[in-house]
Order: structure tokens, then sequence, then C-alpha cells
């Protein structure tokens, strides 16, 4: 089997695997608890956080351990809302955020709070002309992702941060489940970024868990109330084998990206350079620094997304429609059609997303198959 839809999520390593048993099976304490098992289990906890600190060079006391993407991001947005709302009901974000930014948004626009979009332009990249015309002196979010989990372009958050130095008093959030180990933390983890939301299962570390980071000073209500765990910010018994499990992998994952820092991008860009060469091929990607390195999303003229993926998995391919959250749903992708790409092309793309486990054998190998697949295209269409 092929694996390309590591953006959806990755396999376990085993040696996280291993962390996730091991704390599991022994230290079975609460970390609330005052008792000695209590207290083995909250040093592992603290232990835990400092490790992901350390790999952010953060503080320790700047990272929350969540259940992973979709509650950090509910999190900081709810949070903001709760907190700052009586300075002003404004929220800004752009048009291309995954559905856990978004669908937060739109609820938040139920309960009287004004969403608007910031525009992207025809390669996916937020305006920022655009953005600057949006703020208002009653802004109190900004949420822009870190890396389009679509197509890879890697947003201006720099730039975006240096904009909002004008605008000290709104909350910066960024999504950064798709940047983690595939762009440098300075890129998106910047001295006016306020908060971060990564998630674990997309660096190897088990499903259901995650962390955010937030920037000491900034100020967000909870979004689980209870018995005041994580500083009193998240209430909920920590899921200390999954969190030390997270840990391990994370340190694992960055080491071998390190290892492969060269090795990213060119399968992904041999990828581009053989799909290009076809005429029915609309690639959406582009093979240059302003795209992550492990997305890659094309289409086939005529040939719906998801007849692709289904045929390429006959051949034990694994690829996805677009975001793995929301590819069951008829709906195509929404940052094409941002992008102002139209519905007929938007239905045709599929995503390939690598990991430094992929080879160029299996690279190459995708080709082959995708050759003989569009001939079967090509006879079918006539």
């Amino acid at each position: 089997m092929i694996y390309f839809d590591n953006s959806a999520t990755t396999a376990i390593y085993p040696q996280a695997l291993d962390s996730y048993i091991r704390t599991s099976q022994r230290i079975i304490g609460n970390p609330s608890s005052l008792h000695y098992l209590g207290s083995q289990s909250y040093r592992l906890l603290s232990q835990a956080r400092s490790q992901v600190a350390d790999t952010l060079d953060v503080s320790p006391e700047e990272i929350f351990f969540t259940s992973g993407g979709t509650e950090g991001d509910n999190w900081v947005m709810k949070g903001t809302a709760i907190e700052k709302r009586q300075f002003g009901k404004h929220i800004l974000l752009s048009q291309i955020e995954h559905p856990a930014v978004y669908e937060t948004a739109n609820q938040l626009s139920s309960l009287g709070f004004e969403v608007e979009f910031i525009p992207v332009d025809a390669r996916g990249f937020v305006i920022l002309e655009d953005f600057k015309r949006l703020l208002r002196k009653d802004t109190i979010l900004v949420s822009v992702m870190a890396v389009n989990n679509e197509i890879g372009s890697i947003q201006p958050i720099r730039e975006i941060g240096e904009i909002l130095k004008d605008y000290p008093t709104i909350h910066f959030h960024v999504d950064a489940v798709q940047a983690i180990g595939k762009i440098p933390f300075v890129d998106y983890i910047t001295d006016r970024v306020d908060f971060a939301v990564f998630s674990g299962h997309k660096f190897h570390a088990p499903r259901g868990v995650g962390f955010i980071y937030a920037k000491k000073g900034r100020r967000i209500a909870p979004l689980l109330t209870g018995g005041g765990q994580e500083m009193n910010k998240r209430s909920s018994t920590e899921n200390v084998p999954a969190i030390v499990s997270m840990a391990k992998a994370l340190r694992l994952y960055m080491e071998k990206n390190q290892e492969k820092e060269a090795y990213k991008s060119r399968i992904r860009d041999y990828l581009i350079q053989a799909l290009s060469g076809y005429g029915e091929i609309r690639l959406f990607t582009e093979a240059n620094e302003n795209f992550a390195p492990h997305i890659l999303t094309f289409g086939i003229r005529g040939v719906r997304g998801e007849v692709l993926v289904h045929a390429l998995e006959e051949k034990e391919i694994i690829t996805s429609t677009t975001s793995a959250c929301s590819s069951k749903k008829v709906d195509s992708s929404s940052t094409l059609f941002s992008m102002g790409v139209k519905k007929e092309v938007a239905q045709t793309a599929i995503r390939l997303s690598l990991d430094v486990e992929n080879t160029m054998a299996e690279a190459e190998e995708f080709m082959v198959v995708l050759n003989h697949l569009l001939k079967k295209f090509e006879k079918i269409n006539r």
C-alpha cells in the first residue's frame, strides 16, 4: 500500500505507541490526586509539557493540552469571544480556513458576533491590503491558518503580525495543524501570534490529543469548566498516556524532519513536474517555497475527485479529495472556490499529502498507475 493521505492522519510511531501502552499500564494515578500515584502522573504530565515547550522554544506555562485541533480552534475562538465581548464583537478570518474555524465562526455569528472574511488571491494567499481595510477598532480576533490544508499555500503570518502590531488588543489565532514539521516555527509562532493550535495525529501521535500555544499574558475564557485542570484553563482529567506519547512523537517527528530537510520537497516537486506534462491535468499547488512541501492538489479534466480517489484505492494508493474533515460531504473544496476556481473544475480536485516516510519509488509507482488510469478515463470520456 502507498499512503498519500498524511494530512488527514498519520500512523502512530511504534515508539510513541510503546510510550502510550507503558504509561497506561504503569501510571494509573489521576494527576490531580494528592497521593504518590497522583504525583507520579503529575510529574510525567509536567515533563511532557516541558518537552513540547522546549521543542517550540516557548515557556511550559504557554502550553495547554487538548483533545486535538478542533477543540483547540473552538477554544481559542469562543474563549476570545467570551473574554473580549465587552470590547467588541468583530471577528476576521480568511476565506480558506479549516471547518473547525469557519463553522465556529458561523456559530459565533448566530450568537450576535460579526464575522467577516479576508479574501484570498487566485493562488490561495490572503490579500494583505484587503486585510488592512477590514480591520476595525472593535475587532477582537483575527484567525488565519499557517498552511492551507487543501493546497498547501503558506499564509503570510509574519506580515499579518506586523500589521497587527498597531492593534495590540486584537487576539491573533493561527491554526498550525498542517504547519508543524513542515515550515519553521519562527514563521508562525512570532512575537505577535497569540495562539497557535496543534493536533497530535498529524505528527504520528495518537488520535484524540493535541495542544495549544497561548502567549503569556493573553487571556481567553475556558471552553471546559469543572475541576480546574490545565492551570484552570481546560478542565477535564488529563489523558496522561496520550500526552506522554504525543511528546515522544513530536520529538521523533522533528528529528526525522531535520534529518531529511532537503528530501522533503523532492517527492512533491517530482510529482508536480510529472503531472504538469499532461494537458488534461490542472495543478492547484506550486513547486516553490510559498507552498508547504507535503501537500499537492490536482484535478483531471472531466473526472470527479471522488472517482479518482476510489480508482487509486483499488490499486492500493490512498489519497483524498481535499480536507478529510469535509471530504464525505457533497460540497467541493471551499479553498478552490475562494480562489475563483469554477465548480466543475473544483470538483475534480484530489489531494496527495506526503510524509518523510514516503519514498521516491512510491511516487514513481503512483505516476505509472495514474498514467494507466488516464488512458482508461480517456476511453470512457470519448
